[in-house]
């Protein structure tokens, strides 16, 4: 076991006021907020983003600054542009905060002055530019924007609904599919201080899209609603219908347009498309329009943004096409295509978003999802340079651009057929693939550079849609396929295997994202940070997509496994014989009769026998904590949940259950380091426990540990001084033996050395077992306010009579599903979040990078 380094000591001395090991510190943990110290700087590790985004929102007038809040429910900041991002929530709050916010919105007069507001009604204010948020008031129900008025911040809107709910929010000839709030429109006059509400229209519910208050005169204002366009010329305390030349009015998107200088006012709008029969065919209503006079009147500039099916041979777009039709008019595939077997020579797409270059009125860009909104042409943004008389395809993915189908037809709509997006790790897979990415947003910044999102990627262009890079990753060399994050990952992190029989190689799962290794920097010159590459994933035509739990032989580093649980290749176990470049299934677990995507068990704890590797085990967790939730599958035609093992590989498993209670959950499960046929099981359910195997998990028996303790939610045993340490309590907060317990008797005694009502995981450092690692998450369902405090990382560093609370840097600390020291270096810390990808922690003071030798 290594000595504490001078510097820890040093550290150590100092922290040890804040964080002393007694009655008086845990009662302040559980009934007050207590602060993170600077002991540990975290950052996050590659990949991006890696996850869908639909709220991104550039400051309207700095050009640097930038908000997005993407699925996961983390939310982040960049100040330069995107180059780099940082997590703006709270770190020592619950780590609710700022969750899925609808939109950022900032003060023209005072850049640093802004609101956001989230889809559940959250109200937040900002006094530095986004860097920090203040909870100022809660709204019942649903809400998708807020707006200021440009010539006064004194002056503020907030409307209600669901309404960029692209999942759930569909249009068909009927109405619209999706909840909807009260009809309201809220305004502050006081900058947020105060609110009144006010009624839009008749009807007695209602979903606000956008508000736009016109910068020429504050009186007026515009809105865009589920019951079409709304306009008050008396600062929202009344409205009136206001679309005069709109063939629908079922406005999808509404943006602005405004020249300081000549005060020259123009709002743009994306009207809903609407089909209607044509004999053995279909024509579209809808398409882009424009208001010069504050929206009193709008004309059409759809110009030639239809398009001729007949002329785009490809079946993928035809399927999506019938599809669409098939929602619209609400009746079936089949039914559709024989009433209007014939393709329509001039249709026009669903589209869902619009936004103006702040600096050329005539630059204008559209965005469609055709992956979850009902849309079906390919080109995931459109642009018109001469204001909407002529449209093109302006972002070009995948192998319909590639291999230049239909060249002729694009051809004579001067549109370019080239491929014109870049990727980080997913450009194979998008290289693969036809077009179905689902464009999330659009976003223009104040400078005019345009952003988008397509299937889980952010990328930006800043030549007017010519080229589309993505911003959510550094490559450490052109070709390296290795990756830096930029700090915005909304990547579902995983379990992390850092000793490989690889000294600098570590095994990162995903969600969505598959399996990751550690690699070289090389000569990138940040060399602090960590850079990944994928081993398993969209660099494999079909590969695995979500990886639960890996392991590696204990006698050939190259001999890699690893679990999935959903999406290709779901509740198979994988193998590579070659670390890592291929990849093949040797057996199949579980199965049910449901769509791919939909989750099947949750595995957790693959251990290989390092005596005989023929011995491998893993359980299927009943009750999962930490897991990313739902869709399920409700019933497994193959499978069941309890503890496993194989004797031969892999290749066949048995369910192993005898001892333990019906209905156990096993969450984890560990081998004695000392005996390899002695197993414990942590079991998580409200009759959990603590189990012991010695008959390598042919039964099982239980562990007698203190009557408080209800759940039991991880074990861990120290290689070194076989000190064993369980992790306990559940999300109720109704467990009196929450915290973390260690016996250094083998479990014939124990001790609570942490206490917290909810403790998902205790480690030890493999070179000082003085230093220990607790992650607690939130107690979510709990009614006791202390029982939702001080959520996140924490750290001992002499063997838990002191603790540090180190959430800085972590962009979901209430999610932390692995946490644990670096198996080598003492001042190094690994963290993986359930939506905020993986980090690494540095011990301050540390000048040394880890992939540094």
């Amino acid at each position: 076991m290594n000595k504490i380094t001078p510097i820890i000591i040093t550290l150590l001395l100092s922290f040890t006021v804040n964080a002393q090991f007694n009655k008086t510190y845990f009662k302040k943990l559980n009934s007050k907020r207590v602060e993170s110290t600077d002991l540990v700087e975290w950052r996050q590790v590659g990949p991006g983003m890696s996850g869908y985004c639909e709220e991104f929102w550039c400051h309207p007038t700095d050009k640097n600054v930038i908000m997005m809040s993407p699925d996961m429910f983390n939310t982040y900041g960049s100040w330069d542009a995107g180059k780099t991002w940082s997590t703006v929530k709270d770190a020592d709050g619950e780590g609710k905060d700022l969750a899925r916010v609808r939109k950022f919105m900032f003060s023209y007069q005072n850049p640093a002055f802004g609101f956001a507001i989230t889809g559940g009604g959250k109200l937040y204010k900002t006094l530095d530019t986004g860097r920090s948020w203040k909870e100022v008031h809660t709204f019942k129900g649903r809400h998708s924007e807020i707006t200021v008025d440009p010539s006064n911040d004194k002056n503020w809107y907030i409307g209600p609904g669901d309404f960029w709910n692209v999942k759930k929010s569909w249009r068909h000839i009927n109405g619209q599919a999706g909840k909807v709030n009260k009809n309201a429109i809220y305004r502050s006059t006081d900058s947020g201080k105060t609110w009144q509400k006010f009624k839009v229209g008749d009807s007695e519910k209602i979903d606000v899209g956008r508000i736009v208050v016109d910068p020429n005169n504050s009186k007026v204002i515009i809105t865009i609603t589920n019951q079409g366009v709304f306009r008050s010329t008396d600062k929202g305390k009344t409205w009136k219908p206001s679309a005069k030349g709109l063939q629908v009015n079922r406005p999808r998107d509404l943006d602005a347009y405004f020249d300081k200088n000549t005060k020259e006012f123009i709002l743009y709008l994306v009207d809903q498309t609407a089909f209607v029969g044509n004999g053995k065919t279909i024509t579209s209503k809808g398409g882009v329009y424009k208001s010069t006079d504050s929206g009193k009147t709008w004309e059409s500039i759809t110009g030639n943004l239809g398009v001729d099916l007949k002329e785009i041979s490809t079946k993928a777009l035809q399927n999506r096409y019938w599809k669409s039709l098939s929602y619209w008019f609400q009746t079936s595939v089949k039914d559709v295509r024989t009433k209007y077997p014939e393709l329509p020579t001039n249709v026009l797409d669903i589209w869902h978003r619009i936004q103006v270059n702040p600096t050329n009125k005539n630059e204008i860009y559209l965005s469609h999802n055709t992956k979850h909104d009902k849309a079906f042409l390919m080109g995931d943004a459109w642009k018109s340079k001469d204001g909407g008389k002529t449209w093109i395809a302006v972002a070009r993915t995948g192998l319909y651009w590639k291999n230049n189908k239909n060249k002729a037809y694009w051809e004579s709509r001067n549109n370019p057929t080239n491929t014109n997006t870049t990727f980080a790790h997913l450009q194979p897979e998008m290289d693969r693939r036809e077009n179905s990415w689902g464009n999330r947003f659009l976003e223009l910044s104040v400078d005019g550079t345009a952003y988008i999102c397509l299937d889980q990627q952010v990328l930006a262009s800043k030549n007017g849609g010519e080229t589309w890079q993505q911003i959510d990753d550094n490559e450490t060399a052109p070709g390296s396929k290795r990756w830096v994050g930029r700090g915005g990952s909304n990547l579902p992190g995983r379990f992390m295997l850092l000793e490989t029989g690889i000294k600098d190689r570590y095994l990162l799962t995903s969600g969505e994202h598959g399996l990751w290794q550690t690699a070289p920097l090389g000569n990138y010159p940040e060399k602090m940070e960590v850079a990944v590459e994928q081993l398993e994933g969209q660099v494999h035509h079909g590969g695995a997509h979500s990886a639960g739990t890996v392991a590696v032989h204990p006698n050939n580093p190259d001999i890699i496994y690893f679990l999935s649980y959903r999406q290709n290749h779901r509740g198979k176990l994988r193998r590579s014989i070659d670390g890592g470049k291929t990849w093949e299934n040797i057996s199949t677990i579980f199965a049910a009769d449901t769509p791919a995507h939909e989750r099947l068990v949750f595995l957790n704890s693959l251990i290989i026998d390092p005596n005989n590797a023929k011995n491998m085990y893993f359980c299927a967790t009943k009750k999962p904590i930490s897991q990313v939730a739902g869709p399920y599958a409700k019933s497994l035609t193959k499978g069941d949940y309890g503890f496993y093992k194989s004797t031969d590989e892999g290749y066949t498993w048995k369910l192993s259950m005898k001892g333990f209670h019906p209905n156990a959950s096993i969450r984890r499960v560990v081998m004695d380091p000392k005996n390899p046929e002695t197993l414990y099981a942590a079991v998580n359910d409200d009759n959990g426990g603590l189990f012991i195997s010695k008959d390598k998990g042919d039964s099982w028996k239980e562990v007698k540990i203190s009557s408080e303790i209800k759940n039991v939610n991880n074990i861990f045993i120290d290689r070194n001084t076989q000190d064993m340490f369980i992790s306990t309590g559940n999300e109720n907060g109704t467990d009196i033996g929450g915290g973390v317990w260690k016996s250094k008797n083998k479990g014939n005694s124990w001790e609570r050395i942490f206490k917290l009502p909810y403790v998902w995981q205790c480690e030890t450092s493999p070179v000082n077992s003085n230093i220990i690692t607790v992650s607690a998450p939130l107690a979510h369902r709990a009614k006791a306010k202390n029982e939702k405090l001080n959520s996140g990382a924490y750290v001992s560093m002499d063997s838990g009579k002191t603790w540090n609370k180190i959430n800085k840097g972590l962009g979901q600390h209430d999610r932390i599903v692995d946490l644990k020291p670096d198996p080598y270096r003492e001042d190094v810390f690994w963290a993986s979040q359930k939506g905020s990808g993986w980090a690494i922690g540095y011990l301050k003071g540390t000048k040394k990078g880890w992939s540094e030798k």
